[in-house]
């Protein structure tokens, strides 16, 4: 079964670059939201099985996402990855203590980007990734 990841980034060009390297070399589905709240609605109404969360966005920033979808019941079970272009040492630490199940760090290098998702989830024997 197909897995599905939502792409939740401000910026255009990393959402259809980041769902070009996940459809086509992770070989899942994707959606995409351009905000926190478009996330949010998408996470209470489609089957998800991941989400790609960008931290630095206007309105509504990626810990205020993840606070909202911990605080939900049909959402809280779903993994979440950070896509950030600041990561110290202390906000890993943070990111481990409240949940969030990695980090991938922007830039990030598209050919491997599915791969580090499949990595961080588990999900490499199930979709034969890195074989």
């Amino acid at each position: 079964m197909t897995k599905q990841v939502l792409i939740v980034d401000d910026e255009e060009r990393i959402r259809e670059l980041v769902q070009v390297c996940l459809s086509e070399l992770g070989g899942w589905s994707t959606l995409t939201a351009a905000s926190g709240p478009e996330a949010l609605k998408i996470a209470q109404t489609q089957p998800i099985d991941a989400i790609l969360l960008d931290v630095s966005m206007p309105e509504m920033d990626g810990y205020a996402v993840y606070e909202q979808l911990q605080a939900n019941p049909a959402t809280q079970s779903i993994p979440v990855i950070l896509l950030t272009a600041k990561v110290q040492r202390s906000d890993r630490v943070r990111f481990a203590q409240i949940g969030v199940q990695g980090t991938i760090v922007k830039p990030f290098e598209p050919t491997t980007i599915s791969e580090e998702v499949a990595e961080i989830l588990g999900w490499n024997d199930e979709v034969g990734i890195g074989k």
